[in-house]
């Protein structure tokens, strides 16, 4: 069973109304927002560090547009008051905003993450809190991303580009674990524990 320090923060990644648009195409994991929610729950019912990264798009044609309904959180890991949330308007959770600050002050140093999409803002982000020196667990099963066509122009599945990003960053950036092995991890005090009345809000 994983052990983990009170003080590990879950970092929920673009999770928001856009990933919906038909123009994505097929995506993976269909239980990935239930899987999302279970460990939101987990970390709101023992009080412990979470952020809400939200994508705020600098593009006028993207849906992730701030005042578009795509900019929205899904209701399955929709903020609650008081919860922080973390805008960027780049790929990585880190360029351009706060967070890495506000991390570091509050001692959290061991990050679970989850989100979209995986070969995407999943993957800058990881590798960026890699370099950085945290020590991350991505949860396979907690995140998703679409088929696409690469530039010899062969077309590949969903699930086969999310298991190359995997690859890309097990043992490297990060550590690959599943929902489950968070759900059942173990607790231990490093740290006085985070609670909703200390969390901020923070904008790139």
């Amino acid at each position: 069973m994983q052990n983990l320090p009170r003080s590990t923060a879950l970092l929920i990644i673009d999770v928001q109304r856009a990933i919906d648009e038909p123009s994505w195409g097929v995506r993976n994991n269909p239980n990935a927002e239930a899987n999302m929610a279970a460990l939101l729950a987990r970390w709101r019912r023992d009080r412990l560090p979470l952020y809400h990264i939200r994508h705020d798009s600098t593009s006028p044609s993207s849906a992730y547009r701030p005042g578009q309904p795509g900019n929205e959180f899904k209701d399955e890991v929709r903020p609650l008051p008081g919860e922080p949330i973390v805008a960027k308007r780049t790929n990585s959770a880190f360029i351009g905003t706060d967070l890495d600050a506000m991390l570091r002050a509050r001692g959290q140093t061991t990050l679970i993450i989850a989100g979209v999409i995986t070969n995407n803002s999943v993957e800058a982000t990881v590798r960026m809190a890699g370099n950085l020196g945290y020590a991350v667990f991505l949860a396979h099963d907690a995140t998703f991303t679409f088929g696409r066509r690469d530039l010899n122009g062969r077309n590949w599945q969903a699930d086969e580009i999310h298991a190359l990003s995997l690859a890309n960053l097990h043992g490297e950036y990060c550590t690959v674990v599943d929902t489950r092995q968070m759900l059942d991890a173990r607790l231990y005090d490093d740290a006085p524990p985070y609670g909703r009345s200390n969390s901020a809000t923070t904008g790139a």
